[in-house]
């Protein structure tokens, strides 16, 4: 606990056992009190790695997509007792050493939810982002910043920590099952008047990370320009939507 605060990391997992105990073991355990990992019906020994790590797993009994994964996620936190939420990728690419410093800004009081960022600093391409993938990334939230009246330095981080009051405010389940999931969930907490804070985050690109191909790379972003345009025109009561419902 932190401030009294329960915490909870959870592990949205697919085909992660090649870099789940990596991740694991650099968790805090002296300050998170639950770590969740929701297995999406991985094809390798994702499930049974976990609950020798000690894990509370749930596993899919089909694939749900990421965004049906990350659902599972925060509604077993929140079951569980959580009080403050870290979603962490198992794959290795985030740093869990920051989990303390993003839960000790959901605790002050200052944020209800927290990014962490691989574009404040150098982390992205030092890490090995590919230069494409920056490139879009820088392209993407700068769009996404005039359309959302925000001003962030990513949205595409697979790291980010909310508090109950975020988790159990926002409609999740009217979001996509797909990878625009994080996107929809960002935008919704922008309209919803939420605080965003954001930390500096290292990042690592090694084969075994999970990373989307070009095709889906393209979807996505035209997802998220969808997202953000449609915030607008609600803002605008142009036109309604679910996700925008407060």
């Amino acid at each position: 606990m932190i401030d009294g605060k329960r915490i909870a990391v959870v592990l949205p997992a697919y085909n992660a056992e090649k870099t789940l105990q990596k991740t694991v073991s650099e968790i805090p355990r002296n300050v998170v009190d639950d770590i969740i990992l929701t297995d999406d019906c991985s094809q390798d020994n994702t499930s049974t790695l976990a609950r020798t790590l000690g894990l509370y797993v749930v596993e899919h009994d089909r694939n749900k997509g990421y965004g049906g994964n990350q659902k599972t996620c925060y509604k077993t936190a929140l079951s569980r007792g959580a009080d403050i939420v870290i979603m962490l990728h198992p794959d290795y690419q985030y740093s869990p050493r920051l989990i303390y410093a993003m839960c000790t800004m959901l605790t002050s009081g200052h944020y209800d939810a927290v990014i962490a960022s691989r574009i404040l600093g150098k982390g992205a391409l030092a890490g090995g982002m590919p230069l494409y993938k920056y490139i879009a990334n820088r392209c993407l939230t700068l769009a996404q910043n005039i359309l959302l009246n925000a001003k962030l330095s990513e949205y595409h981080t697979g790291y980010r920590g909310w508090t109950r009051k975020v988790l159990e405010a926002l409609p999740l389940d009217a979001c996509s099952n797909d990878f625009v999931f994080d996107n929809q969930m960002m935008a919704m907490t922008i309209n919803s008047g939420f605080r965003i804070g954001e930390i500096s985050c290292p990042t690592r690109y090694f084969p075994e990370a999970s990373s989307i191909n070009l095709q889906r790379s393209i979807v996505y972003g035209l997802g998220c320009l969808k997202t953000s345009t449609q915030y607008r025109l609600h803002q605008w009561k142009i036109l309604s939507f679910p996700i925008f419902k407060k």
